[in-house]
C-alpha cells in the first residue's frame, strides 16, 4: 500500500502545502470551509503527520532523544518502558539511539539528534563526563541524564547511589571479620566499577584498611566467566561482587567449576537486580535498583524542564534496598 503524504492530502482538498501544513499544525489563519476539506482529505486518506516535520513548522517536536549504551540488558529495557509509559501520558514521541563500541560512537549519535530538532535528550551513559552534552548544551537542549551525577541549567540527574551501596554492604562484611572482598570488573560499564571500587575503598578506609580487590578483566579473554574460571584456581574471597546478572552468575558457575561452595565458602552479590537472579539456582543476592523508575521519572523530569516547571533540586536520587537470597549467608 503507497504511502500517504502531505502532497496527497493538498491534492485531494485542492488547496497548497502551506494549507495542509497549517490546518495539521492548528494554526488558526485558515477559514472553516477550507479547514474542514483539508481536515476530511485527511481522514479520507488515512493520513499521519510526521510528528518531526511538525516539529519544524511549530519549533517544538514533542520528540525526545533517547540514548542508551545497550538497548539488550533486561535493565536498559526497563528504563526505557518507564519512560515510554510517562511519554505516551505527556504526548511525547521517543526516538531511541544506541551506542555500541566499534559500531557507533556517541558524537555521531548526538549530532544526529540535533539534526533531528528534537525537545530534549535523555542519555543513560556509562561514563561520568559526557563531552558531547556541552555541545547539546550549546544548542540550548534540555538533558536529563540517567545514572551519573551531573548538573547544570539546563541539565538535570536521576539516579541510584551505587557507591553508597556498596559502602554499606562492604562495611557488613569488614564489621563481621570479613575483609577478603573483590568487585569484578564490567567492560561495559566503566562508571559503575568506578562507583563500586569508591564504596569498597571508602568502607576500608573507614577501618583504616586499603581496598585491593578490583578485578580488572585482561583485554584477551574473552568473557568475565572465562576469567573467573582460571583466577578461582588460585584465588579465594569472603565475598565477591558482580555488576550487571551475568556477571555475578558467572562468578557462582566458576566458583562451582572450582569446588568452592555458594555461600558457604563464598558468598556473592550483585549490584542490579533483575528476575534472572531470582531465577538462577542458588539464587543471586542483589540490591533492587528501581530500573523502570528510573526511565520514568527522567521522563517527567523533562517534561517539567520543557514547561519550566522544574524545580530548583535538579538532581534527583531514587533508593535502592539490598535483597538477601541464596548466594549470601544473612
Amino acid at each position: 500500500m503507497k504511502r500517504v503524504t502531505i502532497y496527497d492530502v493538498a491534492k485531494e482538498a485542492g488547496v497548497s502545502l502551506a494549507t495542509v501544513s497549517r490546518v495539521i499544525n492548528g494554526s488558526n489563519v485558515v477559514k472553516g470551509p477550507t479547514r474542514d476539506k483539508v481536515q476530511a482529505a485527511v481522514d479520507k486518506l488515512g493520513y499521519k503527520p510526521n510528528a518531526i516535520a511538525q516539529g519544524l513548522a511549530l519549533q517544538k517536536s514533542t520528540t525526545i532523544g533517547l540514548v542508551v549504551p545497550e538497548a539488550s540488558f533486561t535493565y536498559t529495557g526497563q528504563i526505557i518502558n518507564g519512560l515510554i509509559d510517562v511519554a505516551k501520558i505527556y504526548s511525547y514521541n521517543i526516538i531511541l539511539h544506541t551506542v555500541t563500541a566499534g559500531i557507533t560512537d556517541l558524537s555521531s549519535v548526538i549530532e544526529d539528534i540535533i539534526k533531528s530538532h528534537v525537545d530534549g535528550v535523555i542519555l543513560y551513559y556509562d561514563k561520568q563526563d559526557v563531552p558531547e552534552m556541552e555541545t547539546l548544551s550549546k544548542y540550548n537542549i534540555p538533558i536529563v541524564l540517567i545514572g551519573g551525577r551531573i548538573h547544570g541549567e539546563r541539565i538535570c540527574s536521576v539516579y541510584v547511589d551505587i557507591e553508597k551501596a556498596v559502602y554499606e554492604l562492604t562495611t557488613k562484611y569488614l564489621e563481621e571479620g570479613k575483609d577478603s572482598i573483590a568487585i569484578i570488573e564490567d567492560r561495559k560499564n566503566q562508571y559503575a566499577c568506578t562507583q563500586m571500587v569508591n564504596g569498597a575503598s571508602r568502607a576500608f578506609e573507614a577501618k583504616g584498611k586499603k581496598f585491593e580487590g578490583f578485578l580488572e578483566i585482561p583485554a584477551e579473554a574473552r568473557t568475565s566467566y572465562l576469567f573467573l574460571q582460571q583466577w578461582l584456581k588460585d584465588h579465594r574471597y569472603d565475598l565477591m561482587i558482580g555488576n550487571r546478572d551475568s556477571q555475578a552468575m558467572a562468578i557462582v558457575n566458576a566458583a562451582r567449576e572450582n569446588d568452592i561452595a555458594v555461600p558457604n565458602e563464598m558468598e556473592v552479590a550483585c549490584v542490579i537486580d533483575t528476575k534472572y537472579n531470582a531465577m538462577m539456582r542458588p539464587q543471586i543476592s542483589s540490591f533492587s535498583i528501581p530500573s523502570y523508575d528510573l526511565g520514568a521519572v527522567s521522563m517527567r523530569v523533562m517534561t517539567k524542564m520543557l514547561s519550566n516547571e522544574m524545580e530548583a533540586d535538579r538532581m534527583i536520587e531514587l533508593s535502592y534496598l539490598f535483597t538477601p537470597r541464596q548466594t549470601t549467608k544473612n
